[in-house]
């Protein structure tokens, strides 16, 4: 009766021992799966890194003027008498713009014409008929308006970033849309002592009817201009503990199902209106991530809800 007991207990002991490690490894498959099934995913936007192009650049205002502009003087002293063009006419060389009679009591003269010294678009005439005029006072100026100008000053800070054959890229508060081109062609040798600037003059590249003398323009001058860098959104790059960090999708890791990204250190360049050169960190055809990025750690899942290309 004894044996018989003994081996009943041993039997129950084995079992208990054999359901305890049966629940053990049930409850560790079930946490596994729970871990498995409560991994947070993240939603984010993604930007594929194409090389491209970066301009820096200073920004400035000027007016629109003729490279070739004439002002008209008239041969006698008198009063304009009639007035033969309209502001903003084309005239020739030697075409008669107006008459000045140059009669005072007691003496009649002949009137004494008033001719165009060039060629050219007349672009102002301040007088109207009864005006006292006299040979030291422009009455008229004709422009060339084909060769249009722009003169900037610039602020004694900058001018070491500025030299002649510049190009630049001019823009109108009337044309938000155009963009046209300039080149520096004239750089002031001396500064004015008063407003410590220094004039430049930019010489508009391509002909448009659009530009009128008198515009304002505003004009960003490219001081530095990086070919084949990689640029990404400025907004896209992570600060911790002082180091710049970009989350990029891990492609060895992620597959068709899951999608995971790596923390990665990178080197900035120059960042030109929130688009920043990478120099060091980052290569062509990364996928990086842009929006979404400051919740994630290195190695979290996400889930890419759209994916912009860059150029």
């Amino acid at each position: 009766m004894k044996k018989n007991s003994i081996s009943k207990s041993a039997l129950f002991t084995t079992a208990v021992i054999l359901s305890c490690f049966g629940l053990s490894s049930c409850s560790k498959k079930a946490a596994a799966a729970n871990d498995e099934k409560n991994e947070i995913t993240y939603a984010v936007n993604a930007y594929k890194i194409k090389p491209g192009n970066l301009d820096n650049y200073l920004e400035f205002g000027g007016d629109v003027d003729s490279v070739n502009a004439v002002d008209v003087l008239p041969d006698v002293n008198g009063k304009i008498s009639s007035i033969k063009v309209n502001i903003g006419d084309m005239v020739k060389k030697d075409q008669i713009i107006c008459y000045v009679d140059a009669s005072r009591p007691g003496y009649v003269y002949s009137e004494s014409p008033v001719k165009a010294p060039i060629a050219g678009r007349l672009t102002s005439f301040a007088p109207t008929v009864g005006t006292m005029v006299a040979p030291s006072m422009s009455i008229a100026k004709i422009s060339n308006t084909d060769d249009l100008e722009i003169k900037v000053n610039v602020p004694e800070r900058f001018i070491s970033r500025v030299s002649k054959g510049q190009k630049a890229v001019l823009t109108f508060d009337s044309y938000p849309a155009e963009e046209f081109s300039a080149t520096v062609f004239e750089v002031s040798p001396v500064l004015d002592t008063t407003s410590r600037t220094e004039q430049i003059k930019l010489r508009i590249t391509e002909k448009s009817s659009l530009i009128k003398v008198g515009m304002y323009a505003r004009v960003r001058l490219i001081t530095d201009s990086i070919r084949n860098a990689i640029v990404v959104p400025e907004s896209s790059i992570v600060t911790r503990d002082g180091i710049p960090y970009a989350f990029i999708l891990d492609t060895e890791k992620s597959n068709d199902k899951s999608k995971y990204v790596k923390m990665v250190s990178i080197k900035k360049g120059i960042t030109v209106d929130n688009n920043t050169e990478i120099t060091e960190g980052l290569s062509a055809d990364d996928i990086i991530i842009v929006k979404g990025q400051t919740l994630l750690n290195d190695g979290v899942s996400v889930n890419i809800l759209s994916t912009v290309n860059g150029e």
